[in-house]
């Protein structure tokens, strides 16, 4: 009998630190809830800029001591240097250029800052000649955080894909054997 309470009193203890636990762990695994079609809505912001060759309002989504690295490695710190970056870009190469994006996967580190996968697809890109350059396609990976109850991008890498073998797998990272 007394066996028998000390397991009872054991499971009980267990399920009640198992049950304390599940509210963090659902909250910190979440999809975000509200804050997911927040994160959309700047990046059709992204997008809208870009394709408008706005880079006023393409520098907008991000914060005001964000860091911008392009698929070749070069970069610009800050809202304003970010814009100063895009701005005879949109000017020239990308001046007829349409990005779109195809999936968007989000992880939320805290309830104030997710990293933020978006694959794209773009057309109409000339190269310094004027002359077409081929369709890309390719990854953003942002760190968004949440100030003021506004997502804005943190962090902003982008990679091109454009020269990569699809995969058979279907999944774009691969383990080695």
């Amino acid at each position: 009998m007394r066996n028998a309470a000390f397991t009872c009193k054991l499971l009980l203890a267990g399920l009640t630190i198992a049950l304390a636990g599940l509210p963090l762990t659902s909250r910190s695994q979440t999809k975000g809830g509200a804050d997911q079609p927040a994160i959309t809505a700047v990046i059709d912001r992204f997008v809208d800029a870009w394709n408008r060759q706005d880079a006023k309002a393409f520098a907008a989504v991000f914060a005001e001591d964000a860091d911008f690295t392009n698929w070749r490695g070069e970069g610009a710190s800050g809202r304003s240097k970010i814009e100063e970056f895009h701005a005879p870009m949109f000017a020239t190469i990308f001046k007829n250029s349409y990005q779109s994006y195809t999936a968007i996967n989000t992880r939320f580190i805290r309830p104030d800052v997710a990293a933020v996968d978006v694959h794209w697809e773009m057309t109409g890109a000339t190269d310094a000649q004027g002359n077409p350059r081929p369709d890309h396609r390719g990854l953003l990976s942002f760190i968004m955080t949440k100030n003021a109850g506004q997502w804005q991008i943190l962090v902003m890498h982008n990679l091109d894909l454009t020269a990569l073998p699809p995969t058979n797998s279907g999944k774009s990272a691969t383990k080695n054997p």
